[in-house]
């Protein structure tokens, strides 16, 4: 038989004309088997797969790999690729097939070339080529994948070629004489043996680096000295000559022989054989390459003064000496040996180099006596040891006995009793220990426990101690609302709803709209009479149509999708299904004429935005299609169509629930006269296609960059407003100080200046009435005790002056302190509207993972209105459930009683789902709410950190919220009478939603 290459012949590309059929070798040639060729198993095919290392695929036979065992060479490799992390499994040749070999020798077969493989028919040869061409398989090696097999052969033999270049050649046979015979049960603990006794011995013609005062060379190891030649420096200069001339060859006395030897242990080892102790002649070739990358006149310099050491010869030892990462590491070291080794599956099998590699690297591949019988002792032990293990677990095996006789019966039952009493002894005994094993382990546990918490901790890892509850921290968090929820009747409409009403108001500047409240859009988005049209509506949607002229579209979109709709199911053999009793070929032909020009309709607002309606479904036809608004067809269908009977009972505009009709739509009609009939869910699915598609307009892009701008101003004032309230404090606190002394001295001051003056008037009148020398004398004293008390007075009202100063210094410095307050106070408010309009965020879980929202202050939305006035958007707390990944993250702890801890805290109504929203509308919700967080966890102290910050403008806008509703509460009959427009005593346009106007409106077109 043959050597056949793939790479020889092309491979037989999959969608090529069938291959005519061929023998059992390459469709080159068509040779027959030889008689004595016997088709017994698969190897007689071809090996376990493609080479990785080599280019060549060997098919021989049996007879001929004894004549050509010289040149045969099996790789080093045997990775192969891997597909779903199961490796590929070559198919073996069929049963019929071998028999064939025998019979028919010039049976003609399908030969895959490129594996080796044989196949019966085209039909599985085709099928097995597909399998390799699909993008789902690994490289073993490099862990790329996405590759077909064949680039995964190819990867894997490139990553072959690599390793075993860079791999030291002279480093091979000694790294393989060292694992061959080791019994080691992990390749790793093998690879960690062998890196440490390696990595400070070097060989013959190694490459390696040598490190000179700082400076690294490559270099090659010309001769290796033995720990003999330590203290013999004549003898190792005798070797200096590289060309081996010398008498004495070193090469007959190898080098690191015991060392290497992983049945010695490493102290021994070291002890006889020690690394530091050899010398190496080493041959300079270059200046390691220069890996900085930096550049200079100094680098040049150096490079020019190290260039002296090459070409020298130097001797070193293996301090100064190392391997280049990219030749010699753990990992390159592991895929070497994992791809020269074997191992059998018995217990405690050694590792075996390959048979072919361990003769080319001349590895003796008999197993000496003594390491067989050494590893025969080693196997036997675990194999003892593992019976033992069994034993104790399932009980000896039983055995059949012979018959005893009385004395051999009697003597057997003392010795049993004998037996039992020793073994009762031993058991109380272990018992005894037991017992005393787990009270001590018990006391250290309860010593460990008695060890101080860090607070904040995990949430969940927190329970509620007694001076918790006498605290008077709730147990239970207060139960959310969700029927006050806005729409959360349907499923996902009010997550929808509220994202829509938050980005009209987050971007209400850009979009030209006034503020309004959520309680306002939801009743305007309930309104449902025509014939009182709602300004809030036609204001919204009308900027939202503006603003989506801005962004590319295709035309015409919408009619596409819905006839792709109708092509996609005429294919898969269905009816055209009737939505509302309209077809997509009625719908379409209503269409054509609605809403043609709407990028071009001038909806002014001094005009009432007249014809917006028609603009919306225009709107729609242009940016919409099936995929990415699902409830197209239908909504389009009751824009367009009417029933041919009025229903009975139109909905009012207050009426909080709207059911969609049933009955079948086939007038066509007007879009301005069926909006209103549109049940909510449908606007707010219209309302939130249409902010999803504005959010990328060049508008808001720029309004978020002028935000983000903005924000960075904002955050330099309020870090030097911090810096002058902080340098004012400290004034103050200087100033009290102050003037805290001087009032006191200034005190004693004033006391002594009534005295003072007394003392001055008696002497003037003693001065008077006597005019003895011995009076003279008296009067010139008091005269100069007078002058400096006068002195003393004038220093004390200087005093007196300094402290007044000093106290209207401090008064006019508590100013800048409140006013730099203010001014913090509405930095915070000014940030949280700018960072609303960047990014929204809740502020912050709770322990079981709840979203807390607050919507308010943010975008062109202000908490504080002219003159200190409270305003609100949502003046309520919402609460939303945990998602889908934190739910994973909870299923994931250990707890055993999550469940009824979360029944327990929660309430079996107030847990809520990934989609679940509640809400918080009262004041004694809120405080109970707060109640129940506990700060001595990350989330929660987080949440009631914010909470706190915001708490007088959360419960301000509860409160006019409230406030708000009691005002505008009408009577029972009187909010069933509006659903007819003729009821007496109702107003709608009354409703704040009606009465609402937009005064940033822009009436160009």
């Amino acid at each position: 038989m043959h050597r056949y290459s793939p790479s020889d012949q092309p491979p037989v590309p999959l969608l090529a004309a069938s291959p005519s059929p061929t023998h059992l070798f390459p469709p080159t040639t068509t040779t027959t088997l030889p008689p004595p060729f016997h088709l017994a198993s698969s190897s007689s095919f071809y090996l376990s797969g493609p080479s990785v290392c080599s280019d060549r695929l060997f098919v021989v036979s049996n007879r001929q790999r004894k004549s050509h065992s010289s040149s045969f060479f099996v790789p080093f490799s045997q990775a192969m690729p891997t597909c779903r992390r199961k490796r590929v499994v070559l198919t073996e040749p069929s049963e019929s097939l071998l028999q064939a070999g025998k019979a028919d020798p010039a049976r003609q077969v399908f030969y895959l070339e490129q594996t080796g493989e044989i196949f019966e028919t085209f039909e599985a040869y085709a099928a097995r080529m597909s399998f390799y061409r699909l993008k789902q398989f690994q490289c073993e090696v490099t862990g790329k994948s996405g590759l077909d097999y064949f680039q995964a052969i190819e990867s894997e033999r490139q990553e072959a070629r690599t390793l075993h270049s860079r791999f030291s050649e002279s480093l091979k046979p000694a790294v393989l004489r060292a694992v061959q015979w080791q019994v080691m049960g992990r390749l790793d603990h093998l690879v960690e043996a062998v890196y440490e006794r390696f990595k400070d011995r070097y060989f013959k013609n190694e490459k390696i680096l040598v490190d000179l005062t700082g400076t690294k060379y490559y270099a090659r190891v010309e001769k290796v000295y033995p720990p003999k030649y330590c203290y013999d420096l004549k003898a190792r200069d005798a070797h200096k000559d590289p060309s081996g001339s010398s008498s004495l060859s070193l090469d007959d006395d190898p080098p690191h022989v015991i060392g290497g030897d992983l049945r010695i242990p490493s102290q021994d080892a070291i002890s006889r054989d020690d690394p530091e102790l050899y010398y190496y002649w080493v041959h300079v070739l270059e200046l390691e390459k220069d890996k900085s990358h930096e550049k200079g006149k100094s680098s040049a310099k150096g490079s020019e003064k190290d260039g002296k050491m090459i070409g020298s010869l130097l001797e070193v030892q293996c301090g100064m000496m190392s391997r280049d990462r990219l030749s010699f590491s753990k990992s390159i070291l592991r895929r070497f040996i994992r791809d020269c080794v074997d191992r059998e599956a018995a217990v405690a099998s050694p590792w075996t180099v390959k048979p072919t590699i361990a003769k080319r690297y001349g590895v003796d591949s008999i197993m000496p006596e003594e390491t067989r019988k050494g590893v025969e002792n080693i196997k036997k032990g675990e194999i003892d040891k593992r019976k033992k293990v069994w034993e104790e677990k399932e009980g000896p095996p039983t055995k059949k006995q012979k018959k005893m006789t009385a004395a051999q019966e009697e003597r057997a039952k003392t010795l049993a009793v004998a037996v039992e009493k020793r073994e009762r002894e031993a058991h109380e005994k272990a018992e005894k220990q037991r017992a005393a094993k787990e009270e001590a382990e018990q006391l250290a546990a309860e010593k460990k426990k008695k060890k101080p918490i860090r607070y904040p901790t995990e949430d969940l890892d927190i329970r509620m101690a007694d001076k918790d509850k006498k605290a008077g921290m709730k147990l239970k968090r207060p139960v959310g609302n969700r029927a006050n929820v806005p729409f959360n009747e349907t499923p996902g409409a009010s997550e929808s709803f509220l994202m829509s009403w938050n980005f009209l108001i987050v971007y209400g500047q850009p979009l030209h709209l006034s503020v309004f409240s959520l309680d306002e859009l939801e009743h305007a988005l309930r309104h449902s009479l025509p014939e009182t049209p709602c300004s809030l509506l036609a204001e919204v949607h009308s900027t939202l149509i503006y603003n989506l002229r801005t962004i590319a579209f295709q035309r015409h979109n919408a009619l596409l999708s819905l006839l792709q709709t109708k092509e996609t199911t005429i294919e898969q053999g269905l009816e055209d299904e009737k939505i509302f009793g309209v077809t997509i070929d009625q719908l379409t032909g209503a269409m054509a004429d609605v809403g043609n020009n709407w990028e071009r309709v001038p909806l002014r607002h001094n005009e009432g935005r007249d014809g917006w309606e028609d603009a919306l479904v225009g709107c729609l036809k242009d940016h919409a299609t099936v995929s990415n608004f699902p409830r197209l067809r239908e909504i389009l269908t009751r824009l367009l169509f009417a029933p041919e009977v009025a229903p009975d009972a139109p909905s009012s505009s207050s009426s909080r629930t709207s059911t969609p009709t049933l009955t079948p739509l086939s007038i066509i009609s007007h879009p301005s006269e069926r909006y209103y009939h549109l049940p909510p869910a449908d606007r707010i699915a219209i309302l939130a296609f249409m902010c999803n598609l504005a959010i990328s307009s060049k508008a808001i892009h720029a309004h978020m960059e002028l935000c983000e701008e903005q924000l960075t101003s904002l955050r330099k004032e309020k870090i030097e407003v911090n810096r002058l309230k902080k340098q004012h404090l400290e004034e103050m606190n200087a100033l009290a100080g102050e003037t805290k002394g001087e009032t006191a001295a200034s005190g004693n001051g004033i006391n002594e200046d009534v005295e003072m003056r007394d003392s001055s008037d008696l002497s003037d009148i003693s001065e008077g009435g006597s005019e003895t020398p011995s009076g003279r004398r008296a009067s010139r004293q008091k005269k100069t005790h007078a002058l400096a008390h006068s002195k003393e007075r004038e220093a004390a009202r200087a005093k007196q002056a300094s402290v007044r100063q000093a106290l209207a210094e401090h008064r006019r410095l508590d100013e800048e302190v409140n006013k730099s307050e203010r001014r913090l106070e509405s930095i915070e408010r000014e940030f949280r509207k700018l960072l609303g309009a960047v990014r929204v965020k809740p502020f912050g879980r709770d322990r079981f993972y709840n979203r807390i929202w607050w919507f308010d202050g943010m975008g062109s939305a202000s908490l504080v209105g002219s003159g200190g006035v409270t305003q609100y958007g949502t003046g309520r707390l919402f609460i939303q459930g945990p998602s889908e990944f934190d739910l994973e993250l909870l299923q994931k702890r250990n707890d055993e009683d999550f469940e009824e801890r979360r029944k327990e805290e929660e309430g079996e109504d107030g847990m809520l789902g990934p989609n679940d929203w509640a809400v918080y509308s009262e004041l004694e919700e809120l405080d109970e709410l707060v109640a129940w967080l506990n700060p001595k966890g990350h989330r929660e102290l987080a949440v009631k950190t914010a909470l706190t910050k915001w708490w007088p403008h959360i419960t301000a806008g509860m409160r006019k919220r409230i406030a708000d509703l009691n005002t505008n509460a009408k009577l029972p009959d009187a909010r069933r009478s509006a659903r007819t427009k003729s009821a007496a005593g109702y107003d709608v346009t009354r409703e704040p939603y009606m009465m609402w106007v937009n005064r940033r409106a822009v009436n160009t077109s």
